[in-house]
């Protein structure tokens, strides 16, 4: 089983940064890619940034140039530094992991809350 635990969610103004952290847990497992997804009130769930094997990062749109994700597929925890929030990216963001040799092929975090106030 595979376990992943995010941190550093929060309230911040307008123009401010958070750091955001995944770390996975568990015996025996690889990891493929890790990635950083978010959900806000009424919307579909929606990539933000993710990192496969060969430091391949891929972001939404909305966030290239201000959010940047560890490049190193084995850095526990991988981080999602996000700079000059915007009111828009307000939304619960959960860790997701792709996986080996575990039970299933793919993990979520429990989500932490991101508010930025405008």
């Amino acid at each position: 089983q595979v376990h992943l635990e995010e941190s550093g969610g929060g309230l911040v103004q307008a123009g401010g940064s958070l750091t955001l952290s995944c770390a996975a847990s568990g015996t025996g497992f690889m990891i493929d890619a890790m990635g950083w997804y978010r959900q806000a009130p009424g919307k579909q769930r929606e990539l933000v940034a993710r990192v496969s094997r060969g430091a391949r990062t891929e972001y939404a749109d909305s966030v290239k140039g201000r959010f940047t994700i560890s490049s190193d597929i084995t850095e526990n925890p991988v981080t999602l530094q996000m700079n000059s929030l915007k009111p828009e990216d307000t939304a619960v963001y959960f860790c997701n992991a792709n996986v080996r040799y575990a039970a299933f092929p793919e993990y979520w975090g429990q989500g932490t809350q991101v508010t930025v106030a405008s």
